[in-house]
């Protein structure tokens, strides 16, 4: 297998909500490295540094099932401040992107749109976006910017520029792998009509499907390609 595609995201479960299919789909014939720079929970959690590390190991945990779902072995955790980012120095997570490219050198990586209500999903896109300058010799060839479900959608294209997406990956043979690898989520699911329901997420799935023809489909916007 080759070891072509990265995922760098923000949080545990981001990579499931804004591609889990595409991931299911393409671990049949890449090595896939899934890349969560933040903990995901802490600022959720006012109690006791003690009892913030139980969650976030409970977390991983379930991220790390939750990768087994999607063919996925290889998952990196980054440990930065959840909802934090822009309190930290944006070189220092430049860096922890650049850190990664240089020791795995992924031709594609997927990531988040930087037209998303979530701070920490618009820091890590400029990060992978700053990271990934094509000078020669540079792996990187093609970067696709996923929604996030909850995150994307509730910034009402009020922040930067839309989400337009050009790219869709039929993943009707992968929708199940991508709701199973959800439910993993524990502490994350929601119950329908929330975005990040199960059902939510299968029925915009369905809505992307229709409009290339198949039952289920996941959409990214192409940010750059080098050919």
């Amino acid at each position: 297998m080759l070891d072509k595609v990265m995922v760098i995201v923000a949080h545990p479960d981001d990579e499931v909500l804004g591609c889990g299919g595409t991931i299911a789909l393409q671990s049949k014939e890449y090595n896939i490295r899934i890349a969560i720079l933040g903990e995901g929970l802490a600022s959720r959690n006012q109690k006791s540094r003690k009892s913030i590390k139980t969650n976030i190991d409970r977390l991983r945990h379930d991220t790390m099932e939750a990768a087994k779902f999607l063919g996925v072995k290889s998952i990196i955790f980054g440990g930065l401040p959840d909802n934090s980012f822009d309190q930290i120095p944006l070189l220092k997570v430049v860096k922890q992107v650049e850190n990664l490219i240089a020791k795995y050198q992924p031709q594609i990586i997927y990531t988040h749109h930087p037209g998303d209500l979530n701070i920490d999903h618009v820091i890590t896109f400029r990060a992978v976006l700053t990271a990934t300058r094509p000078v020669s010799g540079y792996p990187v060839k093609d970067i696709y910017a996923c929604e996030i479900p909850s995150s994307t959608d509730w910034a009402f294209n009020q922040l930067q520029q839309p989400f337009r997406p050009n790219v869709f990956v039929d993943i009707t043979t992968t929708i199940e792998q991508k709701i199973q690898a959800l439910k993993k989520y524990q502490t994350e699911v929601r119950p329908f009509p929330h975005p990040r329901s199960t059902e939510a997420l299968r029925a915009n799935a369905q809505r992307w499907g229709s409009i290339i023809g198949v039952q289920y489909a996941e959409a990214f916007e192409l940010i750059r390609s080098v050919r």
